[in-house]
């Protein structure tokens, strides 16, 4: 990191925008599109923007595809708030991806779970690790899937300085609670980030609000902004009548319609986006697109959700 950039563990408060990967009508990445849907959080006041991740469809993107559009969040942004890319696959295969994230300007770096493979706690060591030293790029690591990690090993990676932080898409608050413990006890002081990253985090807000994790990544930012600013401002605020009116009115129908479809947690945000008025295209395979009448749901329900705030 450049000895005149603020640290991105830093940087991170507020709301964190994960923007999706527009796609045209050849099948390209539309860097234009992406421009806009950057630009229009933005304004709406993300707080950082996670480009080329999970709701990005980073698993879909070629190298070149991935540079592209890193740099164009870069380049949106202008330094406003932070870029934090993507990057997953096996160790030798994101190590190619970081290179490229570095050349773009990324300020950080969310790590995904390796491929396939279920990896020992050593493992995963191994694999972050590897990570970590082949960058001075900040590092959040993601807990999901096969990378289930325990809170001796969070332990281990919050030692190495430029690992600064922990996105929990496992949602076992018994373990992220040991976690948090665990790194508090052997790291006093650390400014070690937390943040919850299961889909729709907002259902499970006010259960990682009382463990002491208050950041997370709104998919319906995406193409909600104003519903997921009124939750955001509700949660952190202790406002848990707004809390509760918009869990129980749109949130958990939204967590319901999600589950319908094989995918939802990215075709049916990018269902959304194109309903906001910004054609996104569809999703690349191996996701498809949502059936129309679960289309048709997500409008009504965006629509009564404007009326609870």
């Amino acid at each position: 990191m450049p000895a005149d950039r603020t640290p991105l563990v830093d940087r991170l408060d507020g709301l964190l925008f994960f923007p999706v990967t527009p796609y045209a009508p050849d099948g390209t990445v539309d860097l234009d599109a992406f421009r806009t849907h950057v630009r229009a959080r933005l304004d709406d006041g993300a707080a950082a923007v996670f480009a080329a991740c999970g709701t990005g469809e980073y698993h879909a993107l070629g190298l070149d595809e991935y540079e592209a559009v890193i740099a164009a969040a870069v380049e949106e942004t202008a330094g406003a708030v932070p870029v934090v890319a993507g990057v997953g696959h096996g160790t030798a295969l994101a190590l190619d991806f970081l290179r490229r994230a570095e050349r773009a300007g990324a300020d950080g770096v969310l790590a995904l779970p390796p491929y396939l493979v279920k990896p020992s706690q050593e493992g995963l060591l191994r694999h972050y690790g590897a990570i970590a030293a082949a960058t001075r790029l900040e590092i959040i690591v993601y807990a999901r899937d096969n990378a289930v990690i325990d809170p001796e090993t969070v332990v281990q990676l919050a030692a190495i300085d430029n690992i600064v932080g922990l996105k929990d898409g496992i949602g076992d608050l018994d373990r992220m609670q040991r976690i948090v413990s665990a790194v508090r006890t052997a790291r006093p002081g650390l400014p070690f980030r937390y943040f919850n990253g299961l889909p729709t985090a907002e259902l499970t807000g006010l259960a990682y609000r009382g463990i002491g994790v208050t950041l997370y990544s709104s998919a319906v930012f995406c193409f909600a902004p104003d519903i997921a600013l009124a939750f955001h401002r509700a949660l952190n605020s202790g406002d848990d009548d707004t809390v509760n009116r918009l869990l129980d009115g749109f949130f958990r129908p939204l967590v319901e319609l999600r589950a319908q479809g094989s995918g939802y947690a990215v075709s049916l945000v990018k269902a959304g986006v194109r309903l906001d008025g910004l054609d996104v295209g569809p999703v690349r395979p191996p996701l498809t697109e949502p059936a129309p009448e679960h289309v048709e749901q997500l409008a009504a329900l965006v629509k009564h959700g404007r009326t609870l705030i």
